[in-house]
């Protein structure tokens, strides 16, 4: 499956606001969307002074931000709405917690990665064990109840202290539970929407897909 391997902050840019996909850099340093506020590309100044923008690229806009948060393909994010939809409740609701409980994100929720790409070449690179078995799929859905976890070998990787030391790690989510010293964490409840910092509008997602 390809994979973007650019500058990740031509995202943020063509997004027009911070993704913090560089993890805790994103805290450090001075954002290029910052100092040019207009998305990337040799048209990039032009389109600030363009109409205003259709219904449809609102929608395409907000669903291109949050595939970007969270790294997947078009066809891992539709497949994943497929899902939402087909689950009892709110759609969107449904996907962003879908989204949440991947097992990439949640390693980076714990803090044993300092953003979303690093988690998931800890997974890829077979460092995570779900209840005690190793899983190297970092779309693996884990659900309350379960166990993460480092596996002994890689539980005093230089990337992993890093990141569990840093200043600018985010708090807790209050639906997870973790022992720092034995890099353990524990998915405590399902999470629910109000609990999850996304800053996207996922009903223009729903909208979206429901043409």
């Amino acid at each position: 499956m390809s994979r973007y391997t650019g500058p990740v902050c031509k995202r943020c840019r063509r997004e027009g606001q911070k993704l913090f996909l560089k993890g805790a850099k994103c805290y450090t340093e001075k954002c290029p969307v910052e100092r040019r506020q207009y998305p990337p590309g040799q048209h990039g100044p032009a389109s600030v002074r363009r109409r205003k923008q259709s219904a449809y690229s609102v929608q395409l806009r907000e669903k291109q931000k949050v595939k970007r948060i969270y790294g997947l393909h078009e066809k891992q994010f539709r497949n994943l709405f497929e899902y939402a939809a087909s689950r009892p409740g709110v759609t969107g609701q449904n996907l962003v917690i879908a989204l949440e409980t991947r097992l990439d994100n949640v390693v980076f929720r714990l803090g044993f990665a300092a953003s979303r790409r690093q988690a998931r070449q800890l997974v890829r690179h077979r460092h995570v064990q779900v209840d005690g078995s190793l899983v190297d799929i970092p779309s693996y859905r884990v659900s309350a109840g379960q166990e993460i976890a480092l596996r002994e070998g890689s539980r005093e990787l230089d990337i992993v202290a890093a990141s569990l030391g840093a200043r600018t790690r985010p708090p807790l989510m209050e639906w997870l539970a973790l022992d720092e010293k034995s890099r353990v964490g524990r998915i405590v409840r399902d999470p629910e929407r109000g609990e999850i910092p996304l800053p996207a509008q996922e009903q223009l997602i729903v909208e979206l897909y429901s043409k």
